[in-house]
Protein backbone atom coordinates (compact mmCIF):
# COMPACT_ATOMS: atom_id res chain seq x y z
CA UNK A 1 0.00 0.00 0.00
CA UNK A 2 3.05 2.43 0.96
CA UNK A 3 4.34 1.48 -2.38
CA UNK A 4 1.30 2.36 -3.95
CA UNK A 5 0.57 5.82 -2.15
CA UNK A 6 4.92 6.58 -3.14
CA UNK A 7 4.09 6.19 -6.40
CA UNK A 8 1.00 7.69 -6.84
CA UNK A 9 2.63 10.90 -5.14
CA UNK A 10 5.82 10.69 -7.72
CA UNK A 11 3.35 10.78 -10.57
CA UNK A 12 1.27 13.82 -9.17
CA UNK A 13 4.59 15.79 -8.49
CA UNK A 14 5.87 14.58 -11.96
CA UNK A 15 2.73 15.92 -13.43
CA UNK A 16 2.97 19.58 -11.32
CA UNK A 17 6.48 20.03 -12.63
CA UNK A 18 5.62 19.25 -16.26
CA UNK A 19 2.48 21.29 -15.78
CA UNK A 20 4.18 24.77 -14.76
CA UNK A 21 6.61 24.69 -17.45
CA UNK A 22 4.03 24.10 -20.44
CA UNK A 23 0.82 25.57 -18.50
CA UNK A 24 1.66 28.73 -20.47
CA UNK A 25 -1.23 27.92 -23.28
CA UNK A 26 -2.78 24.79 -24.81
CA UNK A 27 -4.34 25.85 -28.80
CA UNK A 28 -4.37 23.58 -31.61
CA UNK A 29 -1.51 23.96 -33.43
CA UNK A 30 -1.41 25.87 -36.93
CA UNK A 31 1.07 26.91 -39.73
CA UNK A 32 1.31 30.94 -41.57
CA UNK A 33 3.60 31.30 -44.08
CA UNK A 34 4.66 34.82 -44.23
CA UNK A 35 5.55 37.31 -47.36
CA UNK A 36 9.50 37.67 -48.27
CA UNK A 37 10.63 41.18 -47.93
CA UNK A 38 10.73 42.89 -50.99
CA UNK A 39 13.37 43.08 -52.93
CA UNK A 40 14.30 45.19 -56.20
CA UNK A 41 15.18 43.18 -58.92
CA UNK A 42 16.82 44.10 -62.48
CA UNK A 43 14.51 44.46 -65.18
CA UNK A 44 15.19 44.23 -68.99
CA UNK A 45 15.09 48.02 -68.74
CA UNK A 46 17.89 48.42 -66.27
CA UNK A 47 20.60 47.62 -69.10
CA UNK A 48 19.05 50.18 -71.41
CA UNK A 49 19.44 52.51 -68.92
CA UNK A 50 23.01 51.86 -67.75
CA UNK A 51 23.65 51.69 -71.91
CA UNK A 52 22.39 55.64 -71.99
CA UNK A 53 24.34 56.39 -68.84
CA UNK A 54 27.58 55.71 -70.80
CA UNK A 55 25.92 57.57 -73.73
CA UNK A 56 25.46 60.48 -72.02
CA UNK A 57 29.23 60.40 -70.40
CA UNK A 58 30.86 60.47 -73.48
CA UNK A 59 28.44 63.18 -75.30
CA UNK A 60 29.21 65.27 -72.15
CA UNK A 61 32.65 65.19 -72.66
CA UNK A 62 32.09 65.50 -76.41
CA UNK A 63 30.32 68.93 -75.82
CA UNK A 64 32.60 70.00 -73.50
CA UNK A 65 35.97 69.50 -76.00
CA UNK A 66 33.78 71.04 -78.98
CA UNK A 67 32.54 74.61 -76.56
CA UNK A 68 36.38 75.16 -76.18
CA UNK A 69 37.25 74.94 -79.87
CA UNK A 70 37.61 77.98 -81.76
CA UNK A 71 34.25 79.26 -82.48
CA UNK A 72 32.75 79.13 -86.31
CA UNK A 73 29.16 78.47 -87.77
CA UNK A 74 30.16 74.90 -87.89
CA UNK A 75 31.51 74.49 -85.03
CA UNK A 76 28.40 75.97 -83.31
CA UNK A 77 26.32 73.98 -84.90
CA UNK A 78 28.23 70.76 -83.61
CA UNK A 79 28.23 72.12 -80.07
CA UNK A 80 23.78 72.54 -80.69
CA UNK A 81 23.54 69.10 -82.32
CA UNK A 82 25.73 66.97 -79.76
CA UNK A 83 23.76 68.60 -77.15
CA UNK A 84 20.41 68.32 -78.71
CA UNK A 85 21.41 64.68 -78.57
CA UNK A 86 22.60 64.47 -75.23
CA UNK A 87 19.25 66.34 -73.80
CA UNK A 88 17.53 63.32 -75.84
CA UNK A 89 19.66 60.46 -73.71
CA UNK A 90 18.86 62.42 -70.92
CA UNK A 91 15.50 62.13 -71.37
CA UNK A 92 15.00 58.52 -72.63
CA UNK A 93 17.35 57.47 -69.48
CA UNK A 94 14.54 59.27 -67.63
CA UNK A 95 12.24 57.39 -68.94
CA UNK A 96 13.71 54.25 -67.96
CA UNK A 97 14.00 55.09 -64.71
CA UNK A 98 10.54 55.82 -64.34
CA UNK A 99 9.23 52.83 -65.73
CA UNK A 100 11.89 50.56 -63.83
CA UNK A 101 10.33 52.44 -60.96
CA UNK A 102 6.86 52.44 -61.77
CA UNK A 103 7.28 48.15 -62.02
CA UNK A 104 8.92 48.64 -58.67
CA UNK A 105 6.20 50.43 -57.40
CA UNK A 106 3.55 47.71 -59.02
CA UNK A 107 5.43 45.15 -57.34
CA UNK A 108 5.45 46.69 -53.54
CA UNK A 109 2.13 47.90 -53.90
CA UNK A 110 1.12 44.34 -54.15
CA UNK A 111 3.36 42.74 -51.54
CA UNK A 112 2.36 45.39 -49.54
CA UNK A 113 -1.36 44.40 -49.42
CA UNK A 114 -0.84 40.87 -48.99
CA UNK A 115 1.44 41.61 -45.87
CA UNK A 116 -1.16 43.96 -44.84
CA UNK A 117 -3.19 40.78 -45.09
CA UNK A 118 -0.92 38.30 -43.49
CA UNK A 119 -0.31 40.47 -40.65
CA UNK A 120 -3.96 41.11 -40.04
CA UNK A 121 -4.31 37.09 -39.95
CA UNK A 122 -1.56 36.52 -38.01
CA UNK A 123 -2.31 39.02 -35.16
CA UNK A 124 -5.85 37.70 -34.74
CA UNK A 125 -5.04 34.00 -34.77
CA UNK A 126 -2.31 35.16 -32.12
CA UNK A 127 -5.08 36.82 -30.38
CA UNK A 128 -6.57 33.47 -30.43
CA UNK A 129 -3.92 31.61 -28.75
CA UNK A 130 -3.59 34.12 -26.10
CA UNK A 131 -7.29 33.98 -25.44
CA UNK A 132 -6.78 30.04 -25.27
CA UNK A 133 -4.01 30.25 -22.90
CA UNK A 134 -5.80 32.64 -20.73
CA UNK A 135 -8.98 29.79 -20.56
CA UNK A 136 -6.28 26.72 -20.35
CA UNK A 137 -4.49 28.71 -16.95
CA UNK A 138 -7.71 28.43 -15.15
CA UNK A 139 -7.67 24.19 -15.33
CA UNK A 140 -6.62 22.86 -12.22
CA UNK A 141 -3.72 20.87 -12.59
CA UNK A 142 -5.60 17.56 -10.99
CA UNK A 143 -7.97 17.97 -13.75
CA UNK A 144 -5.73 16.93 -16.33
CA UNK A 145 -4.17 14.42 -14.48
CA UNK A 146 -7.44 12.83 -13.68
CA UNK A 147 -8.31 13.28 -17.35
CA UNK A 148 -5.59 11.26 -18.59
CA UNK A 149 -5.92 7.67 -19.25
CA UNK A 150 -2.77 6.75 -17.93
CA UNK A 151 0.82 8.21 -17.06
CA UNK A 152 1.61 7.85 -20.97
CA UNK A 153 -1.38 9.52 -22.00
CA UNK A 154 -0.25 12.31 -19.09
CA UNK A 155 3.18 12.66 -20.83
CA UNK A 156 1.26 12.54 -24.24
CA UNK A 157 -0.45 15.80 -23.38
CA UNK A 158 2.07 17.59 -21.91
CA UNK A 159 4.43 17.31 -24.38
CA UNK A 160 1.95 18.53 -27.11
CA UNK A 161 1.55 21.62 -24.71
CA UNK A 162 5.24 21.65 -24.99
CA UNK A 163 5.37 21.74 -28.58
CA UNK A 164 2.16 24.19 -28.83
CA UNK A 165 4.36 26.23 -26.37
CA UNK A 166 7.42 26.40 -28.87
CA UNK A 167 5.53 27.37 -32.11
CA UNK A 168 3.65 29.94 -29.95
CA UNK A 169 6.95 31.58 -29.38
CA UNK A 170 7.80 31.34 -32.96
CA UNK A 171 4.83 32.57 -33.83
CA UNK A 172 4.94 35.92 -31.66
CA UNK A 173 8.19 36.96 -33.38
CA UNK A 174 7.06 36.22 -36.77
CA UNK A 175 4.44 38.77 -35.82
CA UNK A 176 6.87 41.30 -34.79
CA UNK A 177 9.12 40.32 -38.00
CA UNK A 178 5.45 40.86 -40.21
CA UNK A 179 5.19 44.23 -38.95
CA UNK A 180 9.01 44.89 -39.09
CA UNK A 181 8.63 43.71 -43.21
CA UNK A 182 5.24 45.59 -43.46
CA UNK A 183 6.68 49.24 -42.16
CA UNK A 184 9.79 48.78 -44.23
CA UNK A 185 7.81 47.81 -47.60
CA UNK A 186 5.99 50.74 -46.81
CA UNK A 187 8.46 53.21 -46.81
CA UNK A 188 10.17 51.71 -49.82
CA UNK A 189 6.82 52.28 -51.40
CA UNK A 190 6.69 55.90 -50.87
CA UNK A 191 10.42 56.41 -51.59
CA UNK A 192 9.59 55.09 -54.74
CA UNK A 193 6.78 57.18 -55.51
CA UNK A 194 8.59 60.23 -54.35
CA UNK A 195 11.36 59.37 -56.71
CA UNK A 196 8.90 58.95 -59.79
CA UNK A 197 8.00 62.35 -59.01
CA UNK A 198 11.33 63.76 -59.03
CA UNK A 199 11.95 61.89 -61.98
CA UNK A 200 9.05 63.27 -63.54
CA UNK A 201 9.84 67.02 -62.82
CA UNK A 202 13.04 66.34 -64.37
CA UNK A 203 11.83 64.68 -67.21
CA UNK A 204 9.55 68.30 -67.67
CA UNK A 205 12.65 70.55 -67.42
CA UNK A 206 14.08 68.29 -69.83
CA UNK A 207 11.79 67.98 -72.42
CA UNK A 208 11.76 72.16 -72.53
CA UNK A 209 15.26 72.18 -72.61
CA UNK A 210 15.04 70.26 -75.76
CA UNK A 211 12.51 72.52 -77.40
CA UNK A 212 14.70 75.03 -76.04
CA UNK A 213 17.88 73.79 -78.34
CA UNK A 214 16.32 73.47 -81.13
CA UNK A 215 14.64 76.85 -81.58
CA UNK A 216 17.57 78.13 -80.98
CA UNK A 217 19.55 76.39 -83.38
CA UNK A 218 16.53 77.49 -85.81
CA UNK A 219 16.93 81.22 -84.58
CA UNK A 220 21.23 80.83 -85.51
CA UNK A 221 20.46 79.47 -89.03
CA UNK A 222 17.98 82.23 -89.62
CA UNK A 223 19.90 84.81 -88.10
CA UNK A 224 22.86 84.10 -89.99
CA UNK A 225 21.68 82.48 -92.73
CA UNK A 226 24.42 79.85 -93.08
CA UNK A 227 26.90 82.56 -93.71
CA UNK A 228 30.61 82.13 -92.07
CA UNK A 229 30.53 86.24 -92.05
CA UNK A 230 27.35 86.71 -90.45
CA UNK A 231 28.15 84.47 -87.83
CA UNK A 232 31.38 86.38 -87.08
CA UNK A 233 29.77 89.55 -86.95
CA UNK A 234 26.86 88.36 -84.79
CA UNK A 235 29.08 86.81 -82.70
CA UNK A 236 31.27 90.19 -82.21
CA UNK A 237 27.86 92.18 -81.41
CA UNK A 238 27.31 90.09 -79.19
CA UNK A 239 30.05 89.79 -77.16
CA UNK A 240 30.37 93.43 -76.97
CA UNK A 241 27.15 94.05 -75.60
CA UNK A 242 27.43 91.33 -73.05
CA UNK A 243 30.78 92.73 -72.25
CA UNK A 244 29.24 96.07 -71.90
CA UNK A 245 26.59 94.55 -69.27
CA UNK A 246 29.78 92.85 -67.68
CA UNK A 247 31.45 96.02 -67.22
CA UNK A 248 28.77 97.95 -65.72
CA UNK A 249 28.07 95.18 -63.18
CA UNK A 250 31.80 95.08 -62.39
CA UNK A 251 32.01 98.80 -61.65
CA UNK A 252 29.07 98.68 -59.25
CA UNK A 253 30.23 96.09 -57.11
CA UNK A 254 28.86 92.83 -58.68
CA UNK A 255 25.68 91.32 -59.16
CA UNK A 256 24.97 89.85 -55.87
CA UNK A 257 21.79 88.51 -55.42
CA UNK A 258 18.90 90.45 -53.04
CA UNK A 259 15.91 89.83 -51.00
CA UNK A 260 12.30 91.82 -50.89
CA UNK A 261 12.72 94.23 -53.87
CA UNK A 262 9.25 94.18 -56.22
CA UNK A 263 7.45 96.56 -55.08
CA UNK A 264 4.16 96.92 -56.95
CA UNK A 265 1.73 100.64 -57.17
CA UNK A 266 -0.08 102.09 -59.51
CA UNK A 267 2.02 102.46 -61.80
CA UNK A 268 2.90 99.13 -62.16
CA UNK A 269 5.42 97.39 -60.62
CA UNK A 270 9.14 97.80 -59.98
CA UNK A 271 11.73 94.31 -60.36
CA UNK A 272 15.46 94.15 -59.65
CA UNK A 273 17.22 91.93 -62.03
CA UNK A 274 19.37 90.85 -58.44
CA UNK A 275 16.23 89.51 -57.15
CA UNK A 276 16.72 86.03 -55.20
CA UNK A 277 13.56 84.66 -56.85
CA UNK A 278 15.42 85.11 -60.64
CA UNK A 279 18.22 86.45 -60.22
CA UNK A 280 20.31 83.25 -60.35
CA UNK A 281 18.70 81.66 -63.35
CA UNK A 282 20.53 80.95 -66.42
CA UNK A 283 19.68 83.70 -69.35
CA UNK A 284 17.96 81.65 -71.56
CA UNK A 285 20.09 78.60 -71.11
CA UNK A 286 23.43 80.58 -71.40
CA UNK A 287 26.21 80.72 -68.92
CA UNK A 288 24.82 84.44 -68.00
CA UNK A 289 22.50 85.33 -65.69
CA UNK A 290 19.94 87.37 -64.83
CA UNK A 291 21.72 88.92 -62.14
CA UNK A 292 24.17 89.96 -64.46
CA UNK A 293 22.97 90.66 -67.58
CA UNK A 294 19.53 90.58 -67.14
CA UNK A 295 18.82 94.73 -66.92
CA UNK A 296 16.55 94.95 -70.40
CA UNK A 297 14.96 91.57 -70.04
CA UNK A 298 13.61 93.04 -65.96
CA UNK A 299 13.01 96.69 -67.68
CA UNK A 300 10.95 95.36 -70.45
CA UNK A 301 8.99 93.09 -67.70
CA UNK A 302 8.46 96.51 -65.54
CA UNK A 303 6.66 98.30 -68.70
CA UNK A 304 4.46 94.73 -68.89
CA UNK A 305 2.92 95.80 -65.51
CA UNK A 306 2.27 99.58 -66.06
CA UNK A 307 0.39 98.28 -69.33
CA UNK A 308 -1.98 96.16 -66.53
CA UNK A 309 0.24 92.80 -67.06
CA UNK A 310 1.61 92.53 -63.18
CA UNK A 311 1.64 88.47 -64.10
CA UNK A 312 4.31 89.56 -65.92
CA UNK A 313 8.07 89.40 -64.32
CA UNK A 314 11.66 88.68 -65.53
CA UNK A 315 11.34 85.29 -65.90
CA UNK A 316 7.66 85.36 -67.83
CA UNK A 317 10.11 86.62 -70.21
CA UNK A 318 13.41 84.73 -69.95
CA UNK A 319 11.12 81.74 -70.14
CA UNK A 320 10.62 82.06 -73.61
CA UNK A 321 13.71 80.61 -75.68
CA UNK A 322 12.38 82.49 -79.13
CA UNK A 323 13.07 86.24 -77.66
CA UNK A 324 16.87 86.03 -77.46
CA UNK A 325 19.00 86.29 -80.56
CA UNK A 326 22.75 86.54 -80.91
CA UNK A 327 25.48 84.12 -80.28
CA UNK A 328 25.38 82.97 -77.90
CA UNK A 329 21.34 83.73 -77.77
CA UNK A 330 21.46 86.35 -74.94
CA UNK A 331 20.42 89.58 -76.24
CA UNK A 332 17.02 90.01 -75.90
CA UNK A 333 15.00 90.83 -79.17
CA UNK A 334 12.70 93.57 -80.02
CA UNK A 335 10.00 91.96 -80.67
CA UNK A 336 9.35 89.49 -77.71
CA UNK A 337 6.20 87.65 -76.08
CA UNK A 338 5.30 86.89 -72.15
CA UNK A 339 1.95 84.43 -71.16
CA UNK A 340 1.47 85.07 -74.68
CA UNK A 341 1.27 88.85 -74.88
CA UNK A 342 3.14 90.44 -77.23
CA UNK A 343 5.54 93.51 -76.95
CA UNK A 344 7.49 95.73 -79.86
CA UNK A 345 10.09 98.05 -78.57
CA UNK A 346 10.17 101.04 -80.86
CA UNK A 347 12.95 104.16 -80.67
CA UNK A 348 11.13 107.16 -79.65
CA UNK A 349 11.67 111.06 -78.55
CA UNK A 350 12.24 110.32 -74.40
CA UNK A 351 9.79 113.74 -73.49
CA UNK A 352 7.42 113.45 -75.85
CA UNK A 353 6.81 109.70 -74.26
CA UNK A 354 6.88 110.20 -71.03
CA UNK A 355 4.12 113.25 -71.54
CA UNK A 356 1.55 111.16 -72.97
CA UNK A 357 2.10 109.19 -69.72
CA UNK A 358 3.55 106.06 -71.46
CA UNK A 359 7.44 104.91 -70.25
CA UNK A 360 10.68 104.77 -72.11
CA UNK A 361 13.24 102.23 -71.89
CA UNK A 362 16.71 103.39 -72.40
CA UNK A 363 20.24 102.47 -72.58
CA UNK A 364 23.23 104.23 -71.07
CA UNK A 365 26.68 104.50 -71.74
CA UNK A 366 28.59 104.22 -68.14
CA UNK A 367 32.04 103.74 -69.98
CA UNK A 368 31.12 106.84 -72.21
CA UNK A 369 31.50 104.23 -75.14
CA UNK A 370 28.78 104.39 -77.61
CA UNK A 371 27.38 101.14 -76.63
CA UNK A 372 24.56 100.64 -74.10
CA UNK A 373 26.19 99.20 -71.04
CA UNK A 374 23.05 99.34 -68.72
CA UNK A 375 19.47 99.81 -69.49
CA UNK A 376 16.47 101.14 -67.10
CA UNK A 377 12.80 102.51 -67.35
CA UNK A 378 11.81 106.30 -66.89
CA UNK A 379 8.93 106.86 -65.55
CA UNK A 380 8.36 110.46 -65.48
CA UNK A 381 10.04 113.66 -65.76
CA UNK A 382 11.51 115.84 -69.01
CA UNK A 383 14.77 118.26 -70.01
CA UNK A 384 17.16 115.85 -68.11
CA UNK A 385 15.10 115.59 -64.84
CA UNK A 386 13.72 112.32 -64.84
CA UNK A 387 12.41 109.31 -62.35
CA UNK A 388 13.52 105.68 -63.12
CA UNK A 389 13.06 101.92 -61.94
CA UNK A 390 16.46 100.83 -62.35
CA UNK A 391 16.81 97.10 -62.03
CA UNK A 392 19.92 97.09 -60.95
CA UNK A 393 20.15 99.53 -58.00
CA UNK A 394 19.14 97.85 -54.69
CA UNK A 395 15.18 99.23 -53.92
CA UNK A 396 16.04 101.39 -57.50
CA UNK A 397 12.00 101.88 -57.35
CA UNK A 398 10.84 105.58 -58.25
CA UNK A 399 14.41 107.21 -57.58
CA UNK A 400 16.21 110.55 -59.78
CA UNK A 401 18.06 109.62 -62.77
CA UNK A 402 20.56 112.22 -62.71
CA UNK A 403 21.10 111.49 -58.92
CA UNK A 404 22.36 107.96 -59.22
CA UNK A 405 24.14 108.40 -62.86
CA UNK A 406 25.11 111.95 -62.78
CA UNK A 407 27.42 112.19 -66.20
CA UNK A 408 26.32 108.81 -68.11
CA UNK A 409 25.11 109.41 -71.82
CA UNK A 410 21.58 108.15 -72.93
CA UNK A 411 22.89 105.79 -76.12
CA UNK A 412 19.19 104.24 -76.39
CA UNK A 413 15.85 105.18 -75.90
CA UNK A 414 12.63 102.83 -76.68
CA UNK A 415 9.03 103.06 -76.34
CA UNK A 416 6.74 99.43 -75.95
CA UNK A 417 3.75 98.72 -78.02
CA UNK A 418 1.80 96.13 -76.69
Amino acid sequence: MKSKLKVFIFFVASFFSLFAIVSHGYVSAQTLTLSPTIVATPTPDSAQVNDLSNKIKELESKVSDLQSQEKSLSSQISVMDSQMKLTQYRIESTKGQIDELTKDIDTASEKVAHLEGSLTTITKTLLNRISATYQMGSIQPLQLLLSSKNFSDFITKTNYIRIVQEHDKEMMYNTVQAKHDYANQKDIFEGKKKQVLSLQTQLEDYTKELDQEKDSKQVLLSETEGSEANYQRILAQTRAQLAGFRGFVTSQGGASLLGNQTVCDDWGCYYNQRDGQWGGSSLNGTQYTLASDGCLVTSMAMVYTHYGHKDINPQSINSVSSNFGGIPAALLKFDISANGISAHRISADIDSTLASGNPVIIGISYDGGGLADHFLVLTSGSNGNYMMNDPFTPNGHNISFRGRYPSVRIVQYYRVNL
